[in-house]
């Protein structure tokens, strides 16, 4: 059984999937953001469609410090109800991201990668963290 992770952000969404037997992370690519809730489902379906065995979709919960649902969790949770709607084989979860892209952005810029050359890579990484947290806690 592979996890996928969706980290969903405001232009890209970072994608990373679980090896087999759902230990490890690994990035996969980042998707940039369609006019639509649909185009992005489209492209999901593809990346899907490489992997056997996804059995479940996490993604990324940005919580406001304090805990809250904030404005940027609340389009994850719209975008959320349409992968429930369209996937509806698979298991969807929500995932605590707290300052996972703030993380890889830190990672990038101390290993001096400039933030333009990084930009599609931070997404990236933050899924993979988003999902080894969620692994890690299985």
């Amino acid at each position: 059984m592979r996890i996928l992770c969706l980290d969903y952000g405001t232009k890209r969404i970072g994608v990373a999937v679980s090896d087999p037997l759902g230990l490890t992370a690994q990035g996969v690519q980042v998707v940039n953001k369609g006019a639509s809730f649909i185009e992005d489902i489209k492209e999901l379906e593809k990346i899907i469609g490489r992997y056997e065995e996804v059995e479940e979709i996490v993604v990324g919960l940005p919580k406001t410090m304090s805990g809250e649902i904030g404005i940027a969790a609340e389009k994850v949770l719209e975008f959320v109800g349409f992968l429930k709607d369209h996937f509806k084989g698979k298991k969807i979860t929500t995932w605590d991201e707290r300052l996972t892209t703030k993380i890889a952005s830190r990672m990038f810029r101390d290993a001096g990668i400039s933030t333009k050359k990084s930009r599609g890579i931070i997404d990236k990484s933050a899924a993979v963290f988003i999902l080894q947290n969620y692994l890690d806690s299985m």
